[in-house]
């Protein structure tokens, strides 16, 4: 428990909350705070892989300072690239401003959580962090395909793994079962152990205790992804909005591509437009907060469904779309689903 009374923040419990594209990841935290004892402060440190930040946006629309969540983002790539100065800024500012009892850090499905944690295992944070279990969420029904089985991201996630969640359970097949008890007698490591769910529930008693399978091995991982970065430009989520009303920003690497857009407060969607457009999608990930006529929306579309939220607040509209190939079409049904601005005055 940290002591507000002192000026230091000492021995936060934090946890690494990982898994691959769609897996569940942000479910899985909105009920982690669900979960949350009232009388508790806790924070939440969010990556994305494109620099449109949107999971913030769909945390803070459900929960609130006033119930003692703290929301920061760090989008614009794979965490390990930004553990350096941006991650460690986002960080000091989020333990200052909340002075948690307990940090909760959920990087990009396509970041490499062992940089992370060496981030927060280094000296800068030594005693002030007290770096705890990760837990790392799977979708059993993707261990035929090899784009998630041979990617170096997926199977780092798998190794550092305290506890490896396995959401979605209902969908599973027989075969996806028993493909997933070899993975994880394959890549875990023997001290992981493995809880099955629905919805990305699971129990808070599994943050709790000193990483078991993953400390001893992180300073050897971490050298398997190694890779210079020159000075980073200035990321779409901070630029001025252009005469046009929106930002658009593209980001590639790990096999993917990201596309996203930012639109200036006063653009309103139309709503039924919207649904038609985002429901005709077919991509790998896509993650959004829309203004709209009816109220504002998240949405949040998997291989399994586009799922709607009616959030009470956002600052702006906001899309990612993570896939294998960006279509520049995607663009023109967005526009197409705004309301004329002359529409809007009027009503």
């Amino acid at each position: 428990m940290v002591n507000r009374e002192s000026p230091r923040i000492e021995a936060v419990p934090t946890n690494l909350i990982t898994g691959f594209l769609g897996v569940g990841k942000t479910s899985a935290v909105l009920n982690l705070l669900a979960q949350k004892p009232s009388d508790e402060r806790w924070a939440v440190l969010i990556n994305e892989f494109g620099e449109i930040g949107i999971d913030g946006s769909l945390v803070d629309g459900q929960t609130t300072t006033q119930v003692g969540v703290f929301i920061s983002e760090v989008p614009g790539g794979c965490m390990c690239c930004t553990a350096g100065l941006p991650m460690q800024v986002a960080l000091n500012v989020l333990l200052r401003e909340s002075r948690p009892d307990r940090l909760l850090i959920e990087p990009t499905g396509l970041g490499h959580p062992v940089e992370v944690i060496e981030t927060l295992l280094s000296d800068q944070y030594r005693g002030v962090l007290s770096v705890q279990r990760t837990v790392t969420l799977v979708d059993a029904r993707n261990l035929e395909d090899r784009r998630y089985t041979t990617h170096p991201t997926f199977l780092q996630q798998l190794e550092i793994a305290d506890v490896v969640v396995a959401n979605k359970e209902d969908l599973y097949s027989e075969a996806d079962r028993g493909n997933l008890e070899s993975l994880l007698y394959v890549y875990c490591q023997p001290s992981t152990t493995l809880q099955v769910t629905q919805f990305g529930r699971f129990d808070l008693k599994a943050l709790a205790g000193p990483p078991l399978a993953a400390i001893e091995s992180y300073d050897a991982r971490a050298k398997a992804h190694a890779h210079a970065h020159g000075e980073q430009p200035l990321l779409a989520t901070d630029l001025p909005f252009p005469e046009s009303g929106y930002v658009v920003a593209v980001n590639s690497g790990e096999g993917f591509e990201s596309i996203g857009w930012r639109f200036r407060p006063d653009l309103v969607f139309d709503k039924a437009k919207l649904f038609s457009f985002l429901t005709g999608l077919r991509v790998e990930r896509l993650k959004a907060v829309f203004i709209t006529e009816d109220g504002i929306y998240a949405y949040n579309m998997t291989r399994d469904a586009l799922r709607e939220v009616e959030l009470d607040d956002c600052l702006e509209s906001r899309v990612e779309i993570i896939a294998d190939t960006v279509d520049t079409g995607w663009e023109e049904g967005l526009l197409d689903s705004l309301i004329a601005q002359d529409a809007v005055a009027q009503g």
